[in-house]
């Protein structure tokens, strides 16, 4: 096992179970397992493990995309020609 410091994080690299030539990364701080990566880690990675981002709350599909009905006398909106991005080189008109 080898052992050594990147700032205040302890890193112990052991080989990784089922490979022979790779290395596992276990990160350490104040004798606290706080990850392991199979990287040779940065010292931002060992931040990033330490205290990792606030991520929101997942948001379902079915609530947030509700097109439904049209109300009554509501304006298409306009459209130009195919919806879609205009490629110079395709033939006008063409559908597939």
């Amino acid at each position: 096992m080898i052992t050594f410091r990147i700032g205040k994080y302890e890193i112990r690299a052991q080989p990784a179970s089922g490979s022979a030539h790779m290395l596992r990364y276990t990160v350490m701080l104040d004798g606290r397992r706080l990850g392991a990566l199979l990287s040779v880690p940065t010292e931002s990675d060992c931040r990033f493990l330490e205290s990792p981002p606030k991520v929101p709350p997942l948001k379902i599909f079915q609530v947030t995309y509700r097109p439904g009905r049209p109300k009554k006398g509501a304006v298409r909106p306009h459209e130009e020609g195919e919806g879609g991005p205009r490629i110079p080189w395709t033939i006008k008109g063409q559908r597939y």
